[in-house]
């Protein structure tokens, strides 16, 4: 039989509570002060998702990466981040971009397996990058965030070995089983794929 363990005391019950209620936005990195890790994008900062918010792993050993999956946020890159940090939420991406300046910020390595399409076939083999924004705002897509995201959706296919196309490079309203819609009707593809060759 057990031994019936002690009820926490009314002290120790109210310090979580106020902690609780501190809102996530306000509690520092998961790794605050830590050393960035060689970034596999080496203009993006680096923001790392919590581990148990994605899979380690040693892609591409075993396991190739040949797609690009397209996401947007529904919310703000401010909002955004303190998600991946909370290990409750079971989310991450690879990358997230800022609307207004393009801002690339890597918060899962490569090499890992972002929880991002929705299917665990899709997160195995592709590499997820979230735009900040909505899919029914088009301000959001800036000349900014299209340039740098095409530079950074370029740089990951010639990493991989994966084709500049769109049968490589969807939204994740293309992945089988999904209930998403973006990157929504305002994505423009053309421009996007246009400026991934081009990059």
């Amino acid at each position: 039989m057990e031994r019936a363990r002690p009820l926490p005391s009314r002290r120790r019950l109210l310090r979580g509570a106020a902690l609780a209620a501190i809102p996530y936005a306000l509690l520092p990195s998961p790794r605050a002060g830590a050393q960035s890790p060689h970034l596999d994008h080496t203009p993006a900062l680096w923001e790392p998702a919590s581990a148990a918010n994605y899979t380690a792993a040693d892609r591409p050993s075993g396991r190739s990466i040949d797609m690009v999956i397209i996401h947007v946020t529904q919310t703000t890159y401010k909002n955004t981040v303190p998600v991946f940090w909370n290990p409750a939420k079971q989310v991450s991406a690879h990358y997230l971009l800022r609307s207004a300046d393009g801002r690339v910020t890597q918060c899962v390595r490569e090499r890992d397996i972002a929880w991002h399409a929705g299917n665990w076939d899709y997160n195995v083999r592709s590499i997820g990058i979230e735009h900040e924004g909505w899919i029914d705002r088009p301000e959001y897509f800036t000349s900014a965030m299209y340039e740098q995201s095409a530079a950074l959706t370029a740089a990951i296919c010639d990493r991989h070995g994966i084709p500049k196309d769109r049968a490589h490079i969807i939204g994740h309203y293309e992945v089988p089983g999904t209930d998403h819609t973006d990157p929504g009707p305002h994505w423009d593809w053309d421009r996007y794929i246009r400026l991934v060759v081009a990059a």
